[in-house]
């Protein structure tokens, strides 16, 4: 009896030390089971969020455009038309003014060196079809410099320098009208802004009461005016400073090198 009492003894003893050693082993694979389920989880989120991210960065842009243009809508069309046609109207004066300052902004270096060797040698007609080819405004400069070759300095010189400052004003052309823009821009956008304001007094007034829902409407299409007309003056006044850039570039050669061609010697005919 003491025998089999031993034995069952044993045998418990044995089946719990079994039972306590699979059970850190059942354990560690749960752990294992769910820690890859958590990576499994967090991997999908990424995903999502990745996935969320971009079509929040696209729904943004189209938003964007959308709110701009339903806010455009929103104000007032008769002050939105003006500033709209004034941003139109800036544009176009801006790109002329631009392709054509681009059109004579070329390396006189060349010039210079083909006019003078021109001139050292006597070829007068080489001389003028140089000029005459030549797009810089100097060239026109330089044109009156040979037309007056037989006239003493002086006269030469105020030639020339009458021929600059016509050469200067031609390219200034139509930066009067931009500038007239970038100043009509806003002062649309403010007149619209005073007009909403007095919208909004005139609903409260016939309302006979102080509604919020009233005072919001008319100032928002006023604020909305003004914005637009400052975004408009914005864009115009950067156009503006990059063409007014060029034409002092334009301006600086003729400077520098217009002396050159008046101490320049006698063409001969």
């Amino acid at each position: 009896m003491k025998h089999i009492s031993l034995t069952l003894l044993l045998f418990l003893c044995a089946l719990l030390s079994t039972a306590q050693t699979a059970q850190p082993g059942n354990t560690d694979s749960a752990t294992t089971t769910q820690q890859a389920q958590l990576l499994s989880d967090d991997n999908n989120e990424e995903t999502n969020t990745l996935q969320t991210d971009d079509s929040t960065v696209a729904e943004d842009e189209t938003n964007f455009y959308q709110v701009l243009k339903t806010k455009f809508i929103e104000g007032t069309p008769a002050f939105m038309s003006l500033v709209a046609l004034t941003l139109i109207i800036g544009l176009a004066l801006c790109i002329e003014r631009l392709l054509r300052l681009t059109q004579l902004q070329t390396d006189t270096v060349p010039f210079i060196t083909r006019l003078r060797k021109a001139q050292a040698e006597g070829n007068t007609d080489e001389a003028r079809q140089l000029c005459q080819a030549e797009p810089h405004p100097l060239a026109a400069v330089a044109l009156t410099a040979i037309n007056n070759a037989n006239s003493d300095a002086d006269t030469r010189q105020q030639l020339m320098l009458a021929e600059a400052n016509r050469q200067t004003a031609s390219l200034e052309k139509g930066c009067s009208w931009i500038s007239l823009c970038i100043k009509l821009a806003p002062s649309l956008g403010f007149l619209g802004t005073v007009i909403g304001m007095v919208i909004a007094f005139d609903r409260i007034e016939a309302a006979g009461d102080i509604s919020p829902t009233l005072v919001a409407a008319g100032m928002k299409v006023a604020l909305i005016t003004t914005i637009f007309g400052i975004i408009t003056a914005l864009i115009l006044q950067v156009f503006y400073n990059i063409i007014l850039n060029k034409i002092q570039r334009l301006v600086s050669d003729i400077e520098q090198q217009a002396p050159q061609l008046l101490i320049s010697p006698p063409t001969k005919h």
